[in-house]
């Protein structure tokens, strides 16, 4: 048994890092990497490219509404044509960088607002997709399951990675707790390691009422702007090895 463990990097705010990149880039088989919308400068970005290399790390694009100052955690009213440009935009601009580190972006995961709101919002949906094509259909897209632009992907004829995560709270529809409320982050190491146990072995996640939801989810997100990051992944990483289940890229 394998499972992709994945983290979003590059995150660094007025210069500032927001997760010790370095040190995640040994646990995580892929890295959603922040493209300077929501997160992230050349910079510092171009860094956690470096380690990504170094490490052997997949790499793929963490697309976000333009919103540095919410963090990419506020709807933004795009036009679809806007979103779309922006997609594309961002893609490339992050591909440009990891070339130098001879890497190429291999997938898109949507951050933040935006994840969340492809998840019912068509017309967002599909604007993504359409930045997301217009650089290249051989790229995957990461989403989280059952969402409407998961459907327009499939569509597209494009490689659909499903998404679980490994320490946020889910609803019993399989959407996310929002973080407004309580129950939406997980701060527990052992319970986030159970977590991430449960969808390698079962394909579930637990809800917050207690329900099961089936995920069926080929990769796990652990951010690395919790919270104790690095010692959390540092745990879900040894019980994985104990129970014989691979960390593995996707792609």
């Amino acid at each position: 048994m394998h499972i992709d463990l994945n983290a979003d990097l590059g995150e660094t705010t007025a210069g500032n890092p927001v997760a010790d990149d370095a040190a995640m880039l040994e646990l995580v088989s892929s890295a959603n990497v922040a493209t300077g919308f929501h997160a992230g400068d050349p910079h510092s970005i171009a860094a956690t490219l470096r380690d990504a290399a170094a490490h052997g790390v997949t790499i793929g694009a963490h697309v976000a509404y333009r919103d540095p100052v919410g963090f990419g955690r506020r709807f933004m009213d795009y036009t679809p044509a806007e979103l779309a440009d922006e997609t594309l935009y961002q893609i490339g601009a992050l591909d440009a960088l990891a070339r130098v580190h001879g890497l190429a972006v291999r997938y898109v995961k949507p951050h933040g607002a935006l994840y969340n709101t492809i998840v019912h919002h068509e017309a967002h949906a599909k604007a993504v997709i359409d930045g997301l094509t217009a650089f290249s259909p051989e790229l995957a897209v990461m989403l989280l399951p059952g969402g409407v632009a998961v459907d327009i992907a499939e569509r597209a004829g494009l490689r659909v990675i499903r998404e679980a995560f490994a320490d946020r709270g889910y609803n019993p529809d399989g959407t996310l707790v929002s973080r407004r409320e309580p129950g939406a982050v997980l701060r527990d190491p052992e319970d986030v390691a159970k977590r991430v146990l449960q969808v390698a072995a079962t394909g579930s996640v637990t809800a917050i009422d207690g329900t099961e939801v089936k995920v069926r989810a080929e990769s796990v997100c652990v951010h690395g702007d919790s919270p104790g990051s690095v010692e959390m992944t540092r745990r879900v990483a040894r019980t994985l090895h104990d129970e014989g289940i691979r960390i593995e890229a996707v792609l």
